[in-house]
C-alpha cells in the first residue's frame, strides 16, 4: 500500500510561524511534524510515499529529498495553488495507483499504528464493498461537536454522539472519480455522500493524537515531547 501525506496547506492559523516555513516542517520534540510521519510509515512497512505541496513547497522537497534516509521512496505532487484535500488527492492519483492508499494529514501528531491499516479495505469476492475507512478520535476542545456519528464500525452523517475525523484514512481511488483533476475540492462533501450510501467504515482510536492548529498547541506538544525525551534519557 502507498501512503500520501497532505502538506499543501497555507497554515494561516499558525502565523507568524508559517510566514517563512511550511507548516509540515514546523518542529516538535526536535523533529519536523512530517518527519514523525515518515518515520512511523517506514516502521510500519510502507515504502512509497506521495507528498503534495503548494505554499513554500520547494522547502519541503529540499528538506526531505527522495526519502532515502528513512528507507522510503518519496514522490511529490506539486500544486500551483492548494487544491483542498479531495482536489489534492485527485491530482495525485496517477502516483497513487489503482489500489487503496493511506492518507495522513501533515499537520497532526499521532501514534496511530499505520501497519494495522494496510488491510483496512479488503476486496470481497474480488470487489471492494467500501470506499473509505476513517480513523475517528474523541472530540478535542477546539472541535467539540465532532464530525460523524460512529456505530458498530460504520459512520453515519446524522446521529449522536459524534466523533472527530483524525485526518487519517484509507481510500479507494473510486471515491474521487468525480473530482476534476486540477480543480479545488473539499473532502467532507464526498465523504458525506459515501457515508450516506453505507460505503465508509471506521474505527475509534483513543491513543495519542494532536491537531496542531495553533502556535500554542504546537508549543504545548513540543514541551510535552521534550519532557518525555528528557525523562527517557535520564532513565
Amino acid at each position: 500500500m502507498k501512503a500520501m501525506i497532505l502538506a499543501a496547506g497555507r497554515g494561516e492559523r499558525m502565523r507568524p510561524l508559517t510566514d517563512h516555513t511550511p507548516k509540515p516542517l514546523l518542529k516538535v520534540g526536535g523533529k519536523s511534524l512530517i518527519v514523525w510521519h515518515l518515520e512511523r510509515l517506514a516502521k510500519a512497512g510502507f515504502s512509497e510515499v506521495i507528498i503534495n505541496h503548494a505554499y513554500l513547497g520547494q522547502q519541503i522537497e529540499a528538506a526531505l529529498g527522495n526519502g532515502d534516509q528513512w528507507g522510503l521512496s518519496i514522490h511529490y505532487s506539486p500544486e500551483t495553488s492548494a487544491l483542498e484535500t479531495a482536489g489534492g488527492i485527485a491530482q495525485a492519483l496517477p502516483l497513487l495507483g489503482d489500489l487503496p492508499f493511506l492518507v495522513v494529514n501533515g499537520d497532526i501528531f499521532t501514534e496511530i499504528d499505520f501497519f494495522k491499516l494496510t488491510d483496512a479495505l479488503n476486496p470481497e469476492n474480488g470487489a471492494y464493498s467500501n470506499l473509505a475507512h476513517l480513523i475517528m478520535v474523541d472530540n478535542p476542545p477546539q472541535h467539540p461537536d465532532g464530525d460523524f456519528a460512529y456505530l458498530d464500525g460504520k459512520l453515519l452523517v446524522e446521529g449522536q454522539p459524534k466523533l472527530t475525523f483524525s485526518g487519517v484514512g484509507v481510500y479507494h481511488p473510486d471515491l474521487f472519480q468525480n473530482v476534476i483533476r486540477g480543480e479545488a475540492a473539499k473532502l467532507a462533501p464526498i465523504l458525506k455522500e459515501a457515508i450516506a450510501k453505507g460505503l465508509v467504515t471506521a474505527e475509534h482510536y483513543q491513543g495519542v493524537w494532536h491537531d496542531i492548529g495553533t502556535p500554542e498547541r504546537l508549543a504545548e506538544l513540543d514541551t510535552r515531547l521534550n519532557l518525555m525525551n528528557s525523562l527517557h534519557t535520564n532513565q
